[in-house]
């Protein structure tokens, strides 16, 4: 193994909605679509969006992708070129359909984040050092 992480995937039970909310909200572009699995386009890391019957299925039914999920189990974060774009992509994701958790702020380490979440409640930051 590598110490590298190649593929992101989040696990959802709907992933038509998951896949309209990355595509039309967030911009991302489809590579690739399969029944129950969607995988974007993505510099870097592969980023995929897959059901978690599909998972349990080809891992031998593992319980853990059945078990009912409960709190913030993960976070996207993605960059912006200036506070000024964290504070247009902020307004302009929320415009489309995010939910908002926080608008943008300078942290105390000095980037400008903000934080928003997807239909299903996980909650990402755009941000700029």
């Amino acid at each position: 193994m590598k110490p590298r992480i190649a593929l992101v995937t989040v696990l959802t039970n709907d992933v038509p909605k998951m896949k309209q909310f990355y595509q039309d909200v967030l911009g991302f572009t489809i590579k690739s679509e399969m029944d129950g699995y969607v995988e974007f386009e993505n510099e870097g890391v592969r980023f995929s969006i897959c059901t978690r019957q599909v998972m349990a299925d080809i891992t031998g039914g593992h319980e853990s992708f059945n078990a009912e999920r409960k709190g913030q189990a993960f976070e996207l974060a993605f960059p912006c070129d200036s506070p000024q774009d964290v504070e247009w992509s902020y307004h302009d994701i929320v415009s489309k359909g995010a939910i908002p958790v926080k608008e943008p702020a300078t942290m105390p380490w000095g980037q400008t984040t903000a934080f928003f979440a997807d239909p299903e409640g996980n909650i990402h930051e755009i941000f700029t050092d």
